[in-house]
């Protein structure tokens, strides 16, 4: 593991493609393993974490393709090594039940803390 320690900072739902791509571009650059990588998630950008369909062999209520396309970017990425966080307060704001997220998904208490805790560990912050 090289010294690359980066924290994505993602708030709104419309940022999520961009740092996707931001994040499949650093890491095709830096070389996979070469770079401890975690995307926060709070505000209403939990809400991507909001369906059935979501989940493998879900109750087929289904968000959409673009929602789709995004876990499985994120699904992608977090068997790359990437960490996917999710906001406690965000996701009780959003009426999220953190059973049903994706297994990839770890939660916080609360994502404002992650981000300032990963910056004093060192992390580089980047919002997309």
């Amino acid at each position: 593991m090289s010294g690359f320690k980066v924290l994505f900072h993602v708030n709104e739902s419309d940022k999520w493609q961009r740092a996707l791509v931001n994040i499949t571009n650093f890491l095709n650059d830096v070389g996979q393993g070469n770079a401890d990588i975690e995307v926060v998630a709070n505000g209403e950008a939990v809400s991507v974490f909001r369906s059935g369909c979501l989940l493998t062999g879900g109750s087929g209520q289904c968000c959409g393709t673009a929602s789709g396309s995004l876990m499985d970017q994120m699904k992608k990425l977090s068997e790359m090594g990437v960490s996917f966080v999710a906001c406690r307060n965000a996701l009780k704001a959003q009426s999220i039940d953190e059973e049903n997220l994706p297994n990839f998904v770890t939660v916080v208490p609360a994502g404002i803390t992650e981000i300032a805790r990963k910056q004093t560990e060192g992390y580089a912050y980047i919002k997309p």
